[in-house]
């Protein structure tokens, strides 16, 4: 059974650092991408950063220099580097892979950024 667990959030300041971890337990087959997603109250899920297919990083233009996407060799852990929060960064956070059986995610972190 594939579970991801997502460890890290909290609360912060405006401008300070935080980094989120993903921990992947179970086999996922054929991995094409991994990704960081975040969601607020009322608002449809979005992707914030990701691995594609081809290896490659993207962002959306939100995160853009601030947040950094990393993961180790073996696909098991996947991370996601946020800098300079913000108010407008609070959130639920969750990780997602996706396979050749499916899409897996996370069961959510709550980030919240405020003074």
């Amino acid at each position: 059974q594939v579970q991801l667990v997502e460890s890290g959030g909290g609360l912060v300041e405006p401008g300070e650092s935080l980094t989120l971890s993903c921990t992947v337990s179970g086999k996922i087959f054929s991995i094409s991408t991994m990704g960081w997603y975040r969601q607020t109250p009322g608002k449809q899920r979005e992707l914030i950063a990701e691995f594609t297919s081809e290896g490659s990083r993207n962002y959306a233009d939100s995160v853009k220099g601030r947040f950094a996407i990393y993961r180790d060799n073996t696909k098991k852990r996947m991370g996601l580097m946020m800098n300079n929060l913000r108010p407008e960064d609070t959130a639920v956070y969750f990780c997602n892979i996706q396979g050749s059986l499916g899409a897996y995610w996370g069961q959510g972190i709550q980030v919240t950024v405020s003074s």
